[in-house]
C-alpha cells in the first residue's frame, strides 16, 4: 500500500561535501566514546571502592564527585547516565555531578534509567529519584537549608530540620531548576528550566517558575516510557 520514500541524493552530497563539519564531528564523537569508556571504568571502580551500590550498565561522561558519610547509604540503579564533561551535553554543563549524603543515616537513591548532567544532590536525610528521571543541566536538589536561618548561626554548617525529597517515576526536571526541601513531584510531570520548587507538584502536569506553579495538565501522557 505505501511505497518506499526516495531521499533526494542533494543532501548527501552537501554532507561530503561538508569536509570540516564531517571531521569535526566525527573527532567529538570520538572523544565522548574515549572520554564515556575512561570515565565508566574508574568511577564504577571508585564507587564501589566508597561503599555505594550501583547496578548494571552505568555510563560516565567525566567524573563525578561522590561523597557517603558514614552510616549513610547511596544507591544506583541500572542504565542511569552521568554527565560532567563540559562538553558532554551541549545545552552547557557548569560542574560536575555531586552527590552527597551529609549525615549519618542520611540516603540518596536513585533509580533505573535516570539521566543527570552536572546535577548536584545533597542529602541530610532523604532524597529518591524514582525511575527514568530526567535532569537537565546543572539541576540541584537538596533536602535541607544548609546553614541555619539565625543569622547569629548562620556561618556554621546545619540548617533547619531536613525533609525528604521524592521525584517521581519519568518526571524531567528543567535544566538550571532548584529544588528544596520537603518537596514531592509527581510521575511524568515536566518542571521548567529555571525554575524554584517549593512545594508539591502532582503527577502529570507542566509547571515551573519561582515559585513553581502548575501551567497545565500534560495531554495523552503515556505511562511507560523507556531510554
Amino acid at each position: 500500500m505505501y511505497g518506499t520514500v526516495k531521499i533526494p541524493g542533494t543532501f548527501n552530497q552537501k554532507l561530503r561535501s561538508d569536509l570540516p563539519g564531517r571531521v569535526f564531528n566525527t573527532i567529538r564523537r570520538s572523544r565522548l566514546w574515549l572520554l564515556c569508556r575512561y570515565s565508566t571504568q574508574t568511577t564504577c571502580f571508585l564507587l564501589r571502592l566508597k561503599g555505594i551500590a550501583l547496578g548494571h550498565n552505568a555510563t560516565f561522561f567525566g567524573r563525578p564527585y561522590v561523597h557517603r558519610t558514614p552510616l549513610s547509604n547511596i544507591s544506583i540503579g541500572s542504565d542511569c547516565s552521568f554527565r560532567s564533561d563540559a562538553t558532554s551535553n551541549l545545552v552547557g554543563v557548569n560542574r560536575r555531578c555531586m552527590i552527597s549524603t551529609l549525615r549519618p543515616e542520611a540516603e540518596v537513591v536513585i533509580g533505573n534509567g535516570v539521566g543527570m548532567s552536572g546535577t548536584v544532590i545533597g542529602a541530610a536525610r532523604q532524597v529518591i529519584i524514582e525511575d527514568g528521571v530526567l535532569c537537565g543541566a546543572n539541576v540541584l536538589i537538596t533536602d535541607w537549608d544548609w546553614h541555619p536561618l539565625a543569622a547569629a548561626q548562620r556561618h556554621t554548617i546545619g540548617g533547619e530540620e531536613a525533609r525528604p525529597v521524592r521525584i517521581g517515576r519519568n518526571a524531567w526536571i528543567g535544566l538550571n531548576t532548584v529544588v528544596l526541601k520537603g518537596v514531592t513531584i509527581g510521575e511524568n510531570t515536566v518542571i521548567g528550566a529555571n525554575s524554584l520548587v517549593t512545594h508539591d507538584i502532582p503527577a502529570n502536569v507542566i509547571a515551573g517558575g519561582n515559585p513553581c506553579r502548575v501551567i497545565r495538565p500534560i495531554q495523552g501522557v503515556q505511562q511507560e516510557k523507556s531510554f
